[in-house]
């Protein structure tokens, strides 16, 4: 027996139960043949500190973090990395041997991934972005956007406030748009992007008209229950590139894997299926 030990993962959560990142992590780790565990982590609110400290002093390199957890983790950390101070929210951490955690946010490198991934011929100079919703997933997905050199956003959320937070922070490049006026400029889009919860099973539909797309916009939606929304079902009947959601979970988990287990995982099929099961 090898006294080396086990490095231990996990999604810190409330709720946890549904995540997919111990489906995808326990596919990679059987697939690499590496001795590990990824495990779903239930966390209360009230103990996520207590909880980090304790996880490296039992084996754990590092995690994953979700709803609610995002933002708070930001001042816990020891230290934040540029894009998740950027995105002011992290959802991967590394614990380092000394018991000190490094926040990292890895959703909008997942989320660029999976765009060059299932649409190559996506340009992202080539014109503006429909971004819909304002929330967390949104921050990470114009952040990576902007520093890809889409020459312009226009942000519509259903409360304006909190768009035009948005553009005050990440600057002029950002044109906000009354949520019930979105549907009139979807016809400007190179790229369209829901990343509401709207459309998703159990959530309202998502009720903007896409009569004006183009058959040459890329149009993503980050829901992935179901993985072919509405929106990219109407999108393409119209003959649109459509990228769904999935990709996103998978790519993001990567740079985690990596640095966690020491090999970096490959998105593939199989990795998709195994999310899906």
């Amino acid at each position: 027996m090898s006294d080396a030990k086990i490095p231990l993962a996990g999604v810190i959560g409330n709720p946890v139960a549904h995540s997919r990142s111990p489906l995808v992590h326990g596919h990679w780790l059987k697939k690499y043949g590496i001795a590990g565990h990824y495990v779903p982590l239930h966390v209360e609110t009230t103990e996520l500190e207590q909880v980090l400290r304790t996880l490296p002093k039992m084996g754990f390199v590092g995690a994953n973090v979700t709803i609610p957890h995002k933002e708070q983790i930001m001042e816990i950390a020891d230290q934040v990395t540029d894009r998740a101070t950027l995105i002011g929210a992290a959802n991967t951490l590394i614990f380092r041997p000394d018991g000190s955690i490094l926040a990292d946010n890895t959703d909008g490198y997942g989320f660029l991934t999976n765009l060059h991934q299932s649409a190559p011929d996506w340009d992202p100079a080539s014109g503006p972005a429909v971004v819909f919703g304002a929330g967390g997933a949104s921050r990470a997905v114009i952040a990576s956007l902007l520093e890809a050199g889409v020459p312009e956003i226009l942000l519509s959320n259903r409360t304006r406030e909190r768009a035009d937070q948005f553009r005050n922070e990440f600057g002029s490049r950002i044109k906000v748009v009354d949520w019930v006026q979105v549907g009139n400029v979807v016809e400007q889009a190179a790229l369209l992007v829901n990343t509401t919860s709207l459309g998703m099973v159990g959530k309202p539909r998502l009720r903007v008209p896409l009569d004006g797309l183009r058959k040459d916009t890329v149009v993503t939606d980050l829901v992935y229950t179901p993985l072919k929304t509405e929106m990219l079902q109407w999108a393409e009947d119209v003959g649109c590139t459509t990228v769904d959601g999935l990709g996103m979970l998978l790519h993001q988990a990567v740079p985690g894997f990596e640095r966690w287990f020491g090999t970096r995982p490959e998105v593939d099929d199989d990795t998709r299926e195994a999310a899906l099961a």
